[in-house]
């Protein structure tokens, strides 16, 4: 008996493909598990967590404030007299076993919420860009508060951008109080989806930690769900704290905010020109971070932000979209799973100044081999030009169809006894047409198993011809005008909003 070969008419399979498929048969969705792709052999991280071993007990870091000197020399961390705090293993070991796993970003709604065990792999934006790139002109102007809004709207409309870290900074905004401020509203009001920011000093956080108890309904209610984190470069590379940077992450581990323990050396220049050197001292300054976190609130939710960038050793410039980078990348993933622990490092940083063919191999390679090494939050994944110079709109918008890709590539291939295809192939080849063009089991995995990207273009090249060569930047253009046309979904309540005026500065 042949196999039917339509399941309705034309009209009715798109309404069936237009209609949102439940999460767990979307083809790509955050949390997906990666780990698939190991760039270290097993004895490489061994190496690799023995030599930053050495480091912080033989070496050590300089610059800690005394309530982290005191914090850490706490818990058996020893201060020298040449002013460096030394980690014995012991102590380390120690540390690392009150540190939290398997931890969840929450977001304001919880549908956003990441969850960061194993390897599920979420992609995001970051970069604290001090311009804005015209996709069309090419030009670069100030970075603004109002852009900063609308990076955050957009990051709410695209599915394959599950949370947003600050990409810009707003400099607009004159004094440090007004920019903390102002930065977390503009991006609270712009996405429901997981936030993260930076300080400016820890002066700044008090006001910033009332502004978020308000939005959350209560102090208790924000540390029950924290929905925003501190990215903290917490450390000077190579092995140095930050000092200032320290006291922020004091103040925000203190008022319940999640950290990102953020080391970001640059190869060749602040960090061992080496690749496995400038992992090595990432993992170090991390290991020590996660000393300090846990010698102050032991089981703080943090992220182990392993983050070495990388120098093109004939000028010295940064190189974010080679492949040295994206391999760095996906080693300090699978360091982070050696510990256990929820990692974040960069991809998708293009070097290219635009949207352009460069841009699309800097991006795509990396986010594709961070994802396949199952990096929890990978951070600057798309929007990010001129060696994070810059931010794009137009190429956030493009890397929403990138980052499909790249999760599919992450999904993997499902192999049972359904999707090995045998029934198929003696209804197709034994009683049917010889082609499996229209059957029911190709219609039943157009969604499920398939992506599709919204701008990139499959047709042919006379169709494109007939279509008036549409250009994927206007594409992407138009695109994010329909997107901003739209409503705010993120938008705060009426009350809320004008209850946070009356008690604070908000600009946006």
């Amino acid at each position: 008996m042949n196999r039917p070969l339509r399941t309705g008419g034309r009209a009715a399979r798109k309404a069936a493909r237009a209609t949102a498929l439940p999460d767990h048969l979307r083809p790509v969705r955050p949390g997906l598990q990666g780990g698939r792709y190991r760039p270290l052999a097993d004895a490489d991280v061994t190496a690799i967590h023995e030599a930053a071993l050495t480091a912080l007990e033989e070496i050590g870091l300089s610059g800690a404030p005394p309530s982290g000197v005191e914090a850490m020399t706490r818990v058996g961390v020893v201060l020298g007299d040449d002013g460096r705090l030394r980690f014995p293993r012991a102590v380390v070991a120690e540390m690392l076993a009150l540190a939290a796993r398997d931890i969840t970003l929450p977001a304001r709604d919880p549908a956003f919420d990441l969850d960061l065990s194993g390897a599920r792999v979420h992609f995001g934006t970051a970069g604290a860009a001090v311009s804005v790139v015209d996709a069309v002109t090419g030009a670069y102007r100030d970075s603004t508060l109002a852009d900063l809004h609308e990076a955050a709207r957009l990051t709410e409309a695209l599915d394959n951008i599950h949370f947003l870290q600050r990409p810009i900074v707003a400099r607009d905004i004159e004094g440090e109080q007004s920019l903390d401020l102002n930065t977390l509203h503009a991006c609270l009001t712009g996405t429901r989806k997981h936030v993260g920011t930076s300080f400016c000093t820890a002066g700044t956080v008090p006001m910033c930690l009332d502004y978020l108890y308000m939005v959350a309904g209560g102090e208790e209610a924000f540390r029950a769900r924290p929905f925003v984190l501190n990215t903290n470069c917490f450390v000077v590379p190579p092995l140095r704290f930050a000092t200032e940077s320290c006291e922020v992450m004091e103040a925000c581990i203190r008022g319940g905010l999640p950290v990102l323990l953020l080391s970001a050396g640059q190869a060749g220049a602040t960090a061992p020109a080496s690749l496995a050197g400038a992992i090595m001292q990432a993992v170090a300054e991390c290991l020590a971070g996660v000393v300090y976190v846990n010698s102050i609130a032991p089981g703080h939710r943090a992220v182990f932000g392993t983050w070495p960038f990388v120098s093109d050793l004939r000028t010295g410039a940064m190189s974010g979209g080679s492949g040295e980078q994206a391999l760095l990348t996906a080693a300090c993933a699978q360091m982070a799973r050696f510990y256990g622990l929820p990692g974040g490092a960069a991809a998708g940083v293009a070097d290219a100044k635009l949207p352009d063919m460069q841009a699309g191999w800097e991006q795509g390679m990396s986010d594709v081999m961070a994802g396949l090494a199952g990096l929890n939050m990978v951070y600057e994944a798309a929007g990010m030009h001129g060696s994070l110079m810059g931010f794009c709109p137009e190429s956030l918008i493009l890397g929403d169809d990138m980052i499909g890709a790249a999760l599919r590539c992450v999904r993997g291939v499902e192999v049972n006894e359904t999707t090995l295809s045998l029934d198929a192939m003696r209804a197709v080849c034994l009683d049917g047409p010889g082609h499996y063009l229209g059957t029911e089991e190709t219609l039943s995995v157009m969604q499920s198993e398939y992506v599709y990207p919204a701008l990139g273009c499959r047709v042919s090249p006379k169709e494109w011809a007939e279509a008036g060569q549409p250009d994927l930047v206007a594409k992407a253009r138009d695109r994010r005008a329909h997107l901003l046309a739209g409503p705010n979904t993120a938008a705060f309540p009426v009350d809320l909003e004008r209850a946070l005026r009356d008690r604070f500065d908000l600009l946006v």
